[in-house]
């Protein structure tokens, strides 16, 4: 009786660790390396995709144009020269007026890119996915992601450093206010 009291205890302490560490190893890790490799070369396809879709870019003289950032939730290893990311973007159409940055639009959803790697070394976007409006969102996240990257695929962005790039890119001080389009 006494060893049932003295290693209960300790094997529901192993069970819980081993199932912490489960959990832990399900999160898929981000291989920092092949993400700095990649993620400038994602986030200049969402700039290029997102130009002529703003209602900045119309107003005369505010000069607008888009900022992206990306986010990995899931990242491949590279396979026959291929990866998969899986990452949550943001894109936000930053103009000027009266010494105040002006935003005038944007959005976050998560995406599914694939990109090769070309002969130079460097890589680029062969396909891009993207989530319907609307109804079957919810599927499609499901569908492309994991548990663990579906459940961060609804997570917030913050726009403070794409505030920062876009006040750095028209010239403003650090300080210069947001004002709506």
């Amino acid at each position: 009786m006494t060893s049932v009291r003295v290693w209960g205890p300790g094997a529901g302490a192993v069970v819980v660790l081993a199932a912490t560490g489960v959990w832990a190893m399900g999160a898929q890790e981000v291989d920092p390396r092949l993400w700095g490799e990649v993620r400038p070369v994602i986030e200049t396809r969402l700039v290029a995709d997102a130009r002529g879709s703003g209602y900045g870019e119309t107003v005369a003289g505010l000069r607008a144009r888009w900022f992206c950032r990306a986010e990995a939730l899931e990242l491949g290893r590279e396979d026959d020269g291929v990866v998969r990311a899986g990452v949550n973007t943001l894109c936000m159409e930053y103009g000027v007026r009266g010494g105040a940055l002006v935003e005038c639009g944007g959005a976050r959803y998560p995406q599914v890119l694939r990109l090769e790697r070309e002969a130079h070394g460097g890589y680029r976007v062969v396909s891009r996915e993207e989530p319907p409006d609307g109804a079957g969102y919810a599927e499609w996240t499901e569908d492309h992601f994991g548990f663990y990257a579906e459940s961060g695929a609804d997570g917030t962005m913050s726009s403070t450093a794409l505030e920062t790039a876009a006040r750095t890119h028209f010239g403003l001080p650090a300080d210069a206010r947001v004002a709506a389009c």
